[in-house]
C-alpha cells in the first residue's frame, strides 16, 4: 500500500527524473529486453533504436511521479496508455517483469545512495499502484471486447482479402475473419493491433482502422518505412489469402459527437483516421475541411476518394499542400503548411473540433498555429503513431 511518506520519497526524486530520466528508462529496456525475451514482441525495436520508447516511458514516470498525490491530474494520460496496451494485449503477468526491471534500474542509475532501500520500497509501492490501476482498466476493456457483438478477446486470426496499391508509399489491406463471423464496431479514429511472425520472430505493431466498420471487413493502409521490417513485410510478402492474428480494436483519439465545424489536418499516412472520420461526418451536415499535406502527389493517397466526397457533400471542403510537389502535381499551396495558409482554410468561425496527425514536427507546428488562430486547446485533438512525447518543445 502506498503510504504518506512513500508518497513523499516519490515527490522527491522528481528532480532526479527531471535530469536523468531518459537514462534511467535506457537502462530499464536493455535490462528487460536482454533478461526477458518474451517480451520483445510488445516493443517495437525502430522505436527502441530511436530513443522515442525511452523518452516517452521517461516522460511517463515523471508526470506520475509528479502528480502521485493526485492521480486525476494526469488527464488522458492513463487512458492512452490502456488503449496501447489493450491493442497489443498487455497482460497481467507482464507487469511482475516491468516493476522487477524498473526498480533495478532506478537503484543502479541513480546509485544506492540515493536509491536507499526506503526509496525502492517507495517505488515499489507506487508500481504496485499504477500496476493494479491499468490491470483493472485493462481487463475492463478486453472483457468489453469479448461481450460486444462482434467481439473477441485475445488475438483472432484473419485472411487479407484485398490489397490495394494507394500510392508509391501507401498500400491498404483489407482484413475479414477466418471464422467468418461478424466484427465489432469501432470508432472512427481507432486502431488494431497486429501480430504475425516475420523471418521467424514475433512482431506486434498498431495500424489506424482505414474505413469505416461494415460488420464484415476492417481495412489498415500501410506506409512503407525505410528499414521497417513489419511494414516492408506486408508490402512485398503479404499476399492475399495469406493469415494474419488481430486483436481488437482501441483507441481514445476518436471522432466526438459535436455540430460545431470539424476540421481534420493530416500529412502522410497520418491520413488514415481522418478518413473514417469524414465518412462518419459527411452525413451528419456538420461543416468539414480536410486538409492533407504531402510531399507531392506520388505519395498522396486517398485524393480522390477525399474530392469524391467533395463532390457528394457541399458541405465538405478539401484542400491539399504540396511541400516537394513535382511537374504537374496540382495543390492549393505549396511548401509546409503555413499560420497565413491554415488561417485562410479554417472556418470563420474558430468555435471548432480540429483533429490533426502526422510527423510529430508537422503535428507540433498544426498545435501552435491552431493555438495562434484562436482554436479552444479543449477542441484540438491527436494522436501518436509510436510513443507519446510533448509537443511543445
Amino acid at each position: 500500500m502506498l503510504t504518506a511518506p512513500h508518497t513523499a520519497l516519490i515527490k522527491a526524486t522528481v528532480p532526479l527524473l527531471e535530469q536523468g530520466g531518459e537514462a534511467l528508462t535506457r537502462h530499464f529496456y536493455q535490462l528487460m529486453l536482454s533478461e526477458y525475451p518474451e517480451v520483445r514482441a510488445l516493443f517495437n525495436q525502430a522505436h527502441q533504436a530511436s530513443g522515442g520508447q525511452q523518452r516517452a516511458l521517461a516522460n511517463a514516470v515523471l508526470m506520475y511521479a509528479r502528480h502521485i498525490d493526485k492521480l486525476e491530474a494526469l488527464g488522458p494520460l492513463v487512458g492512452q496508455i490502456v488503449n496501447k496496451h489493450v491493442s497489443l494485449q498487455i497482460l497481467p503477468e507482464h507487469y511482475p517483469i516491468v516493476g522487477s526491471c524498473l526498480l533495478r534500474a532506478i537503484r543502479e542509475v541513480l546509485g544506492a545512495e540515493v536509491a536507499t532501500d526506503s526509496v525502492i520500497e517507495a517505488w515499489a509501492a507506487a508500481y504496485g499502484q499504477l500496476a493494479d490501476i491499468l490491470i483493472g482498466a485493462e481487463e475492463a476493456a478486453y472483457a468489453a471486447n469479448a461481450t460486444a457483438e462482434g467481439g473477441w478477446r485475445g488475438a483472432r486470426s484473419f485472411n487479407v482479402s484485398r490489397k490495394v496499391q494507394e500510392s508509391e508509399e501507401i498500400v491498404s489491406l483489407y482484413l475479414t475473419p477466418a471464422d467468418g463471423g461478424a466484427l465489432v464496431a469501432f470508432q472512427p479514429g481507432q486502431y488494431i493491433g497486429l501480430r504475425l511472425l516475420v523471418e521467424g520472430t514475433e512482431q506486434r505493431r498498431n495500424y489506424s482502422l482505414s474505413a469505416l466498420g461494415n460488420g464484415r471487413e476492417y481495412r489498415i493502409s500501410v506506409k512503407r518505412e525505410a528499414g521497417g521490417q513489419v511494414s516492408n513485410y506486408l508490402h512485398d510478402q503479404l499476399q492475399i489469402g495469406d493469415s494474419l492474428e488481430l486483436f481488437a480494436p482501441a483507441g481514445n483519439f476518436v471522432l466526438r459527437e459535436s455540430a460545431k465545424p470539424l476540421v481534420l489536418i493530416s500529412a502522410g499516412v497520418g491520413i488514415t483516421p481522418a478518413l473514417s472520420m469524414l465518412e462518419a461526418a459527411r452525413n451528419t451536415g456538420r461543416d468539414i475541411h480536410f486538409i492533407h499535406c504531402a510531399r507531392h502527389a506520388g505519395v498522396h493517397a486517398f485524393r480522390d476518394w477525399v474530392e469524391a466526397q467533395r463532390a457528394a457533400h457541399p458541405q465538405v471542403r478539401h484542400y491539399v499542400c504540396y511541400s516537394e510537389p513535382r511537374a504537374g502535381d496540382q495543390a492549393d499551396a505549396e511548401g509546409l503548411l503555413s499560420l497565413e495558409q491554415l488561417a485562410q482554410w479554417l472556418p470563420e468561425q474558430r468555435d471548432l473540433d480540429a483533429y490533426f496527425l502526422g510527423p510529430k514536427p508537422f503535428m507540433a507546428q498544426v498545435k501552435r498555429h491552431l493555438q495562434q488562430l484562436g482554436v479552444p486547446a479543449t477542441q484540438s485533438h491527436y494522436e501518436f503513431f509510436g510513443p507519446a512525447s510533448a509537443l511543445d518543445s
